[in-house]
Parts: C-alpha cells; structure tokens; sequence
C-alpha cells in the first residue's frame, strides 16, 4: 500500500460509487456528517466539510499507518482512540487506494462469508 499526495484528491460521492453495491451498507446522515454503516455499526464517516475521512482500521496497526504516512493519516480525537478507527485526508489519496481503504473497512464490520469477498468479486458487484 502506497500513500503519496496524489494529484487528484478523491471526494465522497468517490466513496459513494463505491459503497452503492456493497451487501448491507447504507449511507446515514447524522448530526450534520455523513456516515456509512452495515446494520448500526459505523465503518466510514466524514467531517463536515468532507476534507476527512474515518474509517474502520485494525487498532493494532494504526501506529504504524501513522508513522509510517504521517502526511496522510491523522489519530482519532480522543474519544475514538478505544475504537478499531483511522482518520485520512482525502486529498492524500487516489481512487485506488480509497477503495482499499473503503472495502478493507467494510469487510471489518460484515459477518464473515461477506468479509471473504475478494476485492475482484467487491468490483464486479459494483457494475452490476
């Protein structure tokens, strides 16, 4: 996985394209931000002025993503620290990785036979 600036920042209606096909997954507006969930658990929301995006991430690994790209990772506000989250800017990132970000994200919070979807199999669903 890389995470250079990209040239193109991706936007929400990005992750939109993306999210509009994968099992069980709804968009959620709630107190003035936009969500996405699978069933009550939230596993992408935005700032409100959409420049930022949460996300579903292993707690275990999230100090590395952070040392590692700190240009394009930032920490969860204290609050959220106890939770499996990661927060990207979304001007650091291109249409690739977004969808890495957006299905390994996803796959975290559906049972496991949707989980073992492959990212081929996610795609197709997507042109369907």
């Amino acid at each position: 996985m890389t995470y250079p600036l990209s040239e193109m920042a991706v936007r929400i209606d990005d992750v939109r394209d993306l999210t509009a096909r994968l099992p069980r997954s709804y968009e959620v507006f709630v107190r003035g931000r936009i969500k996405f969930r699978v069933g009550r658990i939230v596993y992408l929301a935005f700032s409100r002025d959409e420049t930022l995006m949460g996300f579903a991430f292993p707690k275990e690994e999230r100090e590395a993503a952070l040392e590692t790209y700190p240009d394009t990772f930032l920490r969860p506000k204290p609050s959220d620290m106890r939770y499996q989250w990661l927060v990207v800017r979304l001007e650091a990132i291109d249409k690739d990785e977004l969808r890495e970000l957006v299905f390994d994200a996803w796959r975290m919070v559906v049972p496991k036979k949707l989980a073992s979807l492959s990212d081929d199999e996610l795609r197709q669903q997507e042109v369907a």
